[in-house]
């Protein structure tokens, strides 16, 4: 695993709940760059960000974090007491264009973000440095099925997820959703996922499916254009899922 940031060893100690006042002010961060802010209004970060239970003094892990776009927040939001390791695979890096990355890159040369690591390493070989209170991936679960993540070993790649966390921890996932009953089938086509088919994959490690969140559906997508089609960029139907592992 290389690591693209050095990061201070500091104890985490009981911190209060997140406040709305605290993540409206992470949100609104002067550093964050102009083309992820015009994002908020399609990403809805004051709502699925508060929906994971984000606290200051949190372990987050934000996987496959590509721009950096939830990342930033977290940075805000655990405070200096808190850590956010952002583990970008080596598989992305190879084949993907280097613009994707880019903006995790950039937080390992931009001041203020001493609480935040950079990783890599291949998918198979995830692991942070400590247990997590929450896990995040963004749009891109239904990628580790796809070829040129290898594809992953999902069920080995699901139960490191689960070991990664804490007990009681969250596994929060967003992304695009498939027609019903497709399965796997639209993932590298579509870059959809079905979310049964989602929900069967990471319950078989373990986790506990504890809530869904309405705030990122969208009713008009049909499901059936791949999520770069300029006629639904930006605005695919999302599942949000918050999966708990259990105490």
């Amino acid at each position: 695993m290389s690591v693209l940031i050095a990061l201070s060893t500091t104890s985490r100690a009981d911190t209060p709940a997140l406040t709305a006042t605290a993540l409206a002010e992470a949100i609104a961060d002067a550093r964050r760059p102009i083309e992820q802010v015009k994002q908020d209004a399609a990403r809805r970060p004051d709502l699925v960000v508060a929906f994971a239970g984000v606290k200051p003094g949190d372990r987050i892990a934000d996987f496959m974090p590509g721009n950096a776009y939830f990342t930033r927040i977290f940075s805000d939001l655990v405070g200096p007491a808190g850590r956010v390791y952002a583990f970008v695979p080596d598989e992305q890096v190879a084949n993907c264009p280097a613009s994707e990355i880019a903006g995790t890159r950039a937080i390992a040369r931009e001041p203020g973000y001493a609480n935040v690591m950079v990783l890599t390493d291949s998918v198979a070989n995830f692991r942070v440095p400590e247990k997590l209170d929450v896990l995040w991936t963004a749009q891109n679960y239904h990628d580790l099925h796809d070829a040129f993540m290898g594809p992953a070993d999902i069920v080995a790649l699901d139960r490191a997820f689960f070991n990664a966390l804490k007990p009681g921890g969250v596994f929060l996932v967003i992304d695009h959703v498939a027609e019903s009953g497709s399965g796997l089938r639209d993932t590298e086509t579509l870059h959809r996922i079905d979310p049964a088919q989602l929900r069967k994959e990471i319950e078989a490690a373990g986790f506990v499916l504890e809530a869904t969140s309405e705030a990122l559906r969208n009713s008009d997508d049909s499901h059936a254009l791949r999520v770069f089609d300029p006629r639904i960029r930006g605005r695919t139907d999302q599942l949000v899922f918050r999966f708990r592992k259990p105490r």
